[in-house]
């Protein structure tokens, strides 16, 4: 048994190194796996009065450095890392450190910004919990208020903030990056989703401890109601800190869609902008300094966490999770108003041509016309019903090659953890802006990205179903009664396996449509005049002023589209919680174990 756990762990470690090589290489290689031929791309920026020759494209690919293939490419990029030289410029041919480093700092800045807004509103959501637990009282959990804040998407966010408080009201400054004043919508933008799920992490990680038995313990001893919340506050914090980790990385990978709508000279404005110029060089810079960002923000967590917790934790150490609690109510009704309202949208508005310019321009709405029309005098009701299926349509095929690739991957085991842990640590619009750079903006190109993000958690789940699987009695004795191992995982492995992956990658289904809209709505996906929900809500951001429904109808579909997926989450959160509980109360224990 401990051999098997040391080849496992071997095998982890092996994939973990040999993944971190391969991305080592691939990151300085970037120019040269590039679609479009860099020596064009330079010439036109640098040399616009010369022919390209095949003679003049060869001494520019020689100045660039990419006549040497690209272990070669990537080699030479990273020595000058090492010393301190991150390229220069394709497009201005000037050195990028400075530039980049800048950007840096403003990006850190917003996010220091931004998570002071994300620890308010988690403290305000948490209030409820810290006081039921100060009063003795039965801890309920979280509350809608932190689903309805979790599921605004940063663009959308940032748009509305925009379009309200900025134009409408003229409370603040649109865009910019000049005080204090600049930094305060930007900063609502990244932090209220951000603090809403910290809120529910924290409040339902409270409500939990809260009803461990220690706590009962403590109370028996007269233990002081400060001390006791000092005691629960610890242990849900190390339960939580990690997700506080990923959460402060999501903020840099947010950051890129608010810093392009309030145009903020930061990181992710510059990484998008490199990659609209085919500027690699660039691109290659911003893409580590957000690596060693990442990089940086895991160390400090693991630390957190080892402090927090005192050590590492030894199997058995932890007690069993709370009961599930009977909250399950809202989550049903949210899911049914928001799948009645997508449902709506599609039904009124599919037999309608969303290509067609039949209106005025920026017609407002009425009722021949419920939702307006765009700048072009097309139906907007039209083009988001079709913007459903232009979205949700690759989201569910992007599903299902998640799907595929983790239960191809699961049967390697340990081998998919190094890929796995990359790919799960990347943002999904930061994949989209490397290949964006690479590929150059498209449909196909954003689905990639996408599905490099999404098949992380799915694998992990299939690695997991087949564990179990494998592990039953039946599927043990099978191989004593003839059967072939193709036999085995065709007929009984991989058929109990996949109906509940499917229903795991269906639940992912929202999420995987709302990253193809962030990557529409930064140009980066579906191009005009395709109907797609985040490209809409791009063309309509630049009339918010004098035409606001041409941003309210895109808007509309997202958010219905955003609660649904916060919703359904949450209640296959409670159900797996519940079916948990049903199965420790149908455990009896005897003196030889559990049967």
């Amino acid at each position: 048994m401990r051999s098997a756990v040391r080849h496992n762990h071997a095998l982890g470690l092996a994939s973990r190194i040999l993944s971190a090589v391969v991305l080592l290489v691939v990151a300085g290689a970037l120019p040269w796996l590039s679609r479009n031929d860099p020596a064009v791309a330079v010439l036109r920026a640098r040399y616009a009065e010369l022919e390209p020759t095949e003679q003049v494209l060869a001494s520019i690919r020689a100045e660039l450095g990419l006549d040497g293939g690209p272990f070669a490419t990537s080699l030479r990029w990273w020595q000058g890392v090492l010393h301190g030289h991150l390229g220069n410029s394709w497009v201005s041919g000037g050195e990028i450190g400075p530039g980049v480093w800048k950007a840096l700092g403003v990006s850190i800045t917003l996010t220091g910004f931004a998570i002071l807004v994300a620890l308010v509103i988690a403290s305000a959501l948490i209030l409820p919990a810290v006081v039921r637990v100060l009063r003795d009282q039965p801890q309920r959990g979280s509350g809608p208020v932190g689903v309805a804040l979790t599921a605004l998407p940063e663009f959308l966010l940032a748009s509305a903030l925009l379009v309200v408080i900025a134009v409408q009201l003229q409370w603040l400054p649109p865009y910019g990056w000049t005080g204090i004043n600049t930094a305060i919508l930007p900063a609502l933008a990244l932090g209220i989703p951000a603090g809403g799920l910290l809120g529910r992490l924290l409040a339902d990680a409270i409500s939990g401890v809260a009803e461990e038995p220690w706590v009962n313990v403590w109370r028996l001893a007269d233990a002081p109601s400060r001390t006791i919340l000092g005691g629960i506050f610890r242990r849900a914090a190390a339960a939580s800190i990690d997700q506080l980790g990923l959460v402060v990385i999501g903020l840099l990978g947010g950051a890129v869609a608010v810093e392009q709508v309030f145009a903020i000279p930061g990181l992710g404005r510059y990484l998008l902008g490199a990659a609209n110029a085919q500027d690699i060089p660039a691109l290659q810079a911003g893409v580590l300094l957000m690596a060693l960002a990442a990089v940086f923000i895991g160390v400090a967590t693991s630390i957190a966490r080892h402090l927090l917790r005192g050590g590492a934790l030894q199997p058995g150490t932890l007690p069993s999770p709370p009961e599930a609690r009977n909250d399950a109510r809202v989550a049903r009704w949210t899911v049914a108003i928001t799948c009645a309202g997508l449902l709506a949208i599609l039904a009124f508005g599919l037999p309608r041509d969303p290509y067609t310019i039949a209106y005025p321009r920026l017609s407002p709405p009425s009722f021949d016309l419920p939702f307006g029309a765009d700048s072009s005098g097309r139906d907007l009701l039209a083009r988001v019903a079709h913007g459903t299926i232009g979205t949700l349509t690759p989201a569910f095929l992007i599903v299902l090659c998640a799907i595929l690739v983790g239960l191809i991957l699961a049967v390697f085991g340990e081998l998919s953890r190094g890929p796995a842990e990359i790919a799960n640590a990347t943002p999904p619009i930061l994949a989209g802006v490397i290949i964006a750079a690479l590929m150059g903006p498209s449909a196909g190109g954003a689905a990639l990205a996408v599905l490099w993000v999404t098949w992380p958690p799915l694998t992990a789940h299939a690695v997991t179903l087949i564990d179990e699987v494998r592990a039953m009695p039946h599927i043990r004795w099978l191989p004593l009664a003839g059967a072939s191992k193709f036999e085995i995982w065709s007929r009984h492995v991989l058929p109990a396996a996949i109906p509940a992956l499917l229903r795991h990658g269906m639940l992912r289904l929202p999420g995987v449509a709302l990253a193809l809209a962030a990557l529409g709505f930064l140009g980066l996906g579906a191009q005009p005049p395709m109907p797609e929900w985040g490209l809409l809500l791009s063309e309509g951001i630049g009339y918010v002023e004098r035409a606001p429904w041409t941003t309210v109808a895109p808007a509309l579909a997202l958010i219905l589209t955003s609660v649904f997926a916060v919703a359904l989450a949450g209640l296959r959160r409670q159900t797996v919680r519940a079916s948990m509980m049903v199965k420790e109360d149908t455990e009896v224990s005897v003196p030889g174990g559990v049967i």
